[in-house]
């Protein structure tokens, strides 16, 4: 970074601006780190590292060189370091010195290597950093992407003579092993399975790719392979159990980053309040959107490279365009030098974009996490974060976009107005001085292993000796599972009894039952499909629907045929869905006392139903009126936590039957907030209830749940840091600076009851009262 980009000068001169210097609320500084250098293992062949060394890099990094050492070893490795550490080149090398030694055996198609990426747009990334590596080794290696896009006369040849097959889980589940004796001489040599940026297989769709690696893993053992994984992953607080659990094998860690970093200057960044009155006259601040594309502006005025990360397409674009016209007023020559990033941009679009940033033609970027996962942007001089993206390590991942090249770098976060984001930039310890979190998945939940029982059946008959590789849920959902006709026992065998194919019982995604289709009426257009837990309340009749830029209105939900007609429109107001849910407890698994309080984890129904909308004005959010909707109720079985307090807590913690039922909703909003803090979810990913006397528990009781069937493992992780996790909550609610409740402390943007009831001293007395006896 040139003198005028070092990071403290550029982060000054944003901070000059009018009213600016009180919006930073922290500032911290990551001193940088000399690297340090190792050989590679001399099982390496040195054709490779002559390969290595002609693509520029001469010497291995010391965590580079122990997994490539684990990885000839035979031994299961996961490699947790921070962004450009050089994990792909770990995994790497000793895949392409194994795929070289198999292509001298004298018969069949030699070793193979299986690689797994989260996104279609890394596999096709890697296939190209893989094939100029590989330039030098001839036809050795010969890297093939396979996926939905892979033309079908390519398939075959992908099959046949590929050895280094690229792909995602999705493909893995749904066509390389429904059609694994056609795949059989690659499965019989496969050697390695690398799984890229691992850490983003977590909740319900972590689960579902473990149960994808098990039937991996028993098709390789009908075969006679055994593969060794070799797993990428961003920093995470115990990557080796939660690699082990992904995988079902044992996995060795290599977390110690080795490689040089240059000076990161961090800024937490909390946008101004207006004089905007939102929900209930709660005080509104400017949004994370807004500000980021005025600092997106200043940065590129100033010449500092930059990319705003933003968690929707839409953001992207929208920062882009207030960026572009502000610069306009400036200079007219600058707007053509910020552009928007997104997914869905084909190969070539991406390259474009990345060759401007490089060549200092691109100044600024605004982008979705698209970019966060293996796109190669390095020389950037600042990083822009759009709010919290929910886990310290996509925070880290994202951050480390800059300084790529050992220079010094600045990342700011700018905070959205919610309850995470406004305890992490007020509690800056809990981003710089704790661990990053712990991965969380299930793959034992009933509901992903059932159907994946199913799939693993069609491909070879499950026998008792499978019990083993799935778990021990797998017995009796085996006897579930005939019982319902999907399996049929024939001597010691359980064999798929449906023509269909059993790969279409589930979406590994986590959708949840059958997406709904938006279709345009009057053109019958396909615009896109939400998934079917979220459609009665997204694209119920009257909702305004958002699409790549565009509104439209939802004229029909059939939800017998799955589709939402819809027109576009662009109506003054947008829409809220209102409903109802009730809780009932199935199981207590856990009980723990906290004084008169008690904490409790384990299995329950929830029953919701979208019972009207609302309307509100774009701008000022008010509301302009409620209409009736006629939508089934739905039940999701799943697991939560709930606590409960008693009349003498309630009595102690001055709280009268007038107050509640606001105290206990203010305090079960913010805990919903808080909890992605310590597992790694979303607050979309979960649900909450409060009930001043629950009929289950005869006392006042909040509950916070899962908002997938049988549960994607957040509220046992909330169970376990239960402590942790309510003081975080209460710190949040009283530290917020407003009077009575704001969407920065107790309201929330999903609330079904219009925010209303909300008591927010109560719910600090409250909180108070249940952590005086936590346990």
């Amino acid at each position: 970074m040139a003198n005028n980009h070092e990071p403290l000068t550029v982060l000054e001169r944003l901070a000059a601006g009018p009213d600016r210097a009180t919006r930073i609320t922290h500032t911290e500084h990551v001193p940088p780190r000399i690297g340090r250098h190792a050989a590679w293992p001399d099982q390496i062949r040195p054709e490779v590292v002559s390969a290595v060394q002609a693509a520029g890099i001469d010497r291995p990094w010391e965590h580079q060189a122990r997994t490539a050492s684990y990885a000839v070893e035979g031994t299961s490795t996961v490699v947790a370091t921070g962004t450009a550490s050089g994990k792909s080149l770990a995994y790497l090398v000793p895949t392409l010195s194994t795929l070289l030694d198999g292509a001298e055996a004298p018969n069949g198609r030699g070793t193979t290597a299986l690689y797994l990426a989260p996104t279609k747009a890394l596999a096709a990334d890697q296939r190209r950093a893989i094939t100029e590596l590989a330039a030098p080794l001839g036809t050795s290696v010969r890297p093939a992407v396979f996926d939905g896009d892979t033309p079908f006369e390519e398939r075959e040849w992908v099959r046949l003579f590929a050895n280094y097959v690229l792909t995602n889980p999705d493909m893995l589940h749904r066509g390389l092993l429904p059609g694994h004796a056609r795949w059989s001489s690659f499965l019989r040599a496969l050697r390695y399975v690398v799984i890229d940026e691992c850490h983003t297989y977590r909740g319900i769709f972590g689960s579902h790719v473990a149960q994808v690696l098990r039937r991996l893993r028993r098709l390789c053992a009908r075969y006679g392979s055994d593969p060794v994984f070799l797993l990428a992953s961003a920093t995470s607080a115990d990557p080796q159990e939660a690699a082990s659990r992904l995988t079902g094998v044992p996995v060795t860690a290599v977390t110690e980053d080795t490689s040089p970093r240059g000076e990161l200057v961090f800024a937490l960044w909390e946008p101004p309040l207006t004089e905007l009155a939102g929900e209930r006259g709660a005080p509104v601040r400017r949004t994370a959107t807004a500000e980021t594309a005025e600092l997106l502006t200043d940065l590129a005025v100033q010449g500092t490279r930059t990319v705003a990360f933003v968690r929707s397409r839409r953001g992207a674009e929208l920062i882009s365009l207030i960026a572009q016209d502000r610069l306009a007023q400036i200079d007219r020559s600058l707007p053509g030098r910020v552009a928007a990033y997104r997914g869905g941009y084909l190969p070539e679009e991406r390259r474009a974009l990345e060759r401007a940033l490089h060549s200092g033609e691109l100044l600024g970027l605004a982008a979705t996490t698209a970019l966060e996962l293996g796109v190669d942007v390095s020389g950037l001089d600042a990083v822009l974060i759009t709010g919290y993206p929910g886990t310290r390590a996509s925070l880290w991942q994202q951050a480390g976009r800059a300084g790529r090249t050992g220079q010094g770098a600045l990342a700011v976060l700018v905070a959205r107005d919610d309850p995470l984001d406004t305890y992490l930039v007020h509690h800056p310890e809990s981003l710089f001085r704790h661990p990053v979190e712990s991965t969380v998945l299930d793959p034992d939940n009933p509901y992903v292993l059932a159907p994946h029982l199913c799939a693993a059946a069609a491909e070879i008959p499950l026998t008792e000796a499978d019990s083993d590789l799935f778990g021990p849920e797998c017995r009796g959902l085996l006897d579930q599972l005939g019982e319902r006709g999907l399996l049929r026992r024939r001597g010691s065998s359980w064999y798929w009894t449906k023509r269909e194919r059993a790969v279409d019982l589930t979406d590994i995604r986590g959708g949840g039952g059958k997406p709904v289709q938006v279709v345009e009426e009057g053109t019958g257009r396909l615009l896109g499909t939400v998934d079917a837990g979220a459609a009665h309340a997204s694209v119920h009749e009257g909702a305004v629907h958002l699409h790549q830029g565009r509104t439209y209105v939802v004229n029909r939900l059939d939800l017998d045929d799955s589709v939402a007609l819809v027109e576009e429109s662009s109506p003054p107001w947008s829409t809220m869905a209102r409903d109802t849910t009730s809780v009932s407890v199935i199981e207590t698994e856990t009980e723990i006392p906290w004084g008169e309080g008690r904490l409790h984890f384990g299995s329950v129904e929830v029953t919701n139903q979208v019972v009207s909308y609302l309307r509100r004005k774009l701008i000022t959010g008010e509301v302009l009126g409620e209409s009736k909707l006629d939508l089934p109720p739905r039940t999701l079985r799943t697991r939560a936590i709930w606590w409960t307090v008693t009349e003498d807590q309630l009595d102690a913690a001055r709280i009268g039957p007038e107050i509640l039922a606001g105290a206990l909703h203010a305090a079960e909003h913010a805990s919903i907030g808080l909890l992605p803090l310590f597992a790694t979810c979303d607050r979309w990913d979960i649900g909450g209830v409060s009930i001043p006397l629950h009929p289950d528990t005869l006392l006042p009781t909040v509950f916070v749940y899962d908002g997938h069937p049988g549960g994607a493992g957040f509220a046992e992780r909330g169970f376990r840091t239960a402590r942790e996790w309510l003081t975080a909550t209460r710190e949040a609610i009283a530290s917020c600076e407003c009077e009575s409740g704001c969407p920065s402390c107790i309201q929330s943007p999903k609330c079904g009851n219009g925010n209303d009831p909300l008591h927010k001293a109560g719910a600090i007395r409250l909180l108070n009262q249940l952590l005086a006896g936590a346990a």
